[in-house]
């Protein structure tokens, strides 16, 4: 039997109850902080706060923060969060994409990983099996430096790229993963790269059933989303409410055609919240309550409209398969 493990300690996967798969909660990252980006920075701990309770008043219960180490994660407000809110957090171990690297590493950070400027310097300093070290003590003894543990490790790559620094870390993670059996995710840019990632995650021995690729309604071919559910991965439609990317129609008819496939047991939904525009009490957004109190039942008109057992569906994308994508599988 295996289990989730949030900032407060394991779980029964089966305890989780309706979740969102990939948010994030409270971060300043050093790269938009530097460029003088204020809306990417979600500084306010109070105002998230009532976001989460938001979302909670609805009925949402757990949130998997994918805030990596590079995109300025405060795990102390988060884990307030949590513990004022009582809504189960997933933390998050690893990285994200090449081109935040050039930003400045916070003082607080250095005793941990090192007298480097930036994250690249450390990347491109340190072997893969040193970068695994750390992404595995992160999970195993707390996320840094803290007492709270990360439940997932992530990996990014870029638009139609993947760099050496990326496959570096892609692969420290992919070892992690194996020293600890916690869960895979990946951030897909413009949701491209995915099979290739795949490909360098079998090299390394991982079993796909492990991983969940990030932002695959940012590209919306359905073959594609196909060839990447055929390996027994997990999708993540994780830019529900981004009208500007797409409409809500392309992303239900994306996630639709998937459930004719067969492939119902391997979608996750979320809102991928990383601007105060984005927040409803930052700055008058849709909020975190928008896919539990909108979205759904849109999505299961729809569905029902097209011959489905919406409810089902529902059920699945937020309970059942996070619960399953999520567990540490001894």
């Amino acid at each position: 039997m295996g289990f989730i493990r949030t900032l407060h300690g394991d779980m029964d996967p089966k305890e989780l109850g309706f979740t969102y798969s990939h948010e994030h909660i409270v971060c300043r990252p050093a790269y938009w902080k530097e460029r003088g980006e204020d809306d990417l920075l979600l500084d306010d701990k109070e105002k998230s706060k009532l976001d989460v309770l938001d979302f909670k008043r609805y009925g949402g219960q757990s949130i998997v923060d994918a805030t990596a180490v590079d995109y300025g994660r405060d795990v102390h407000a988060v884990e307030e969060i949590a513990r004022e809110t009582g809504i189960r957090i997933v933390g998050t171990a690893g990285f994200n994409k090449s081109f935040l690297w050039d930003a400045g590493i916070k003082e607080e950070l250095k005793p941990l990983i090192g007298p480097y400027d930036t994250y690249a310097q450390w990347i491109e300093a340190k072997t893969i099996n040193e970068l695994a070290d750390f992404v595995i003590r992160e999970v195993e003894e707390g996320l840094e430096g803290t007492p709270f543990k990360a439940g997932q490790v992530k990996f990014g790559t870029g638009y139609n790229r993947i760099t050496p620094l990326e496959e570096k870390t892609l692969r420290a993670v992919a070892r992690a993963h194996h020293e600890t059996k916690a869960p895979v995710h990946s951030h897909t840019e413009v949701g491209t790269m995915a099979l290739e990632q795949i490909e360098l995650l079998r090299s390394e021995g991982v079993n796909l059933s492990y991983l969940s690729l990030g932002h695959m309604d940012r590209n919306p071919d359905p073959y594609y989303h196909e060839q990447i559910a055929a390996t027994g991965a997990f999708l993540s439609f994780d830019g529900i409410g981004k009208i500007k990317y797409a409409p809500e129609s392309t992303r239900i008819a994306l996630i639709l055609n998937l459930v004719r496939k067969g492939y119902e047991d391997q979608i996750l939904i979320s809102g991928d919240t990383a601007r105060k525009t984005y927040y409803k009490h930052y700055d008058h957004g849709l909020g975190l309550e928008y896919i539990i109190a909108k979205w759904v039942p849109r999505f299961i008109d729809e569905a029902d409209q097209a011959g489905f057992d919406g409810k089902k569906l529902i059920e699945k994308f937020f309970v059942t398969n996070p619960a399953r994508c999520f567990t540490f599988k001894k």
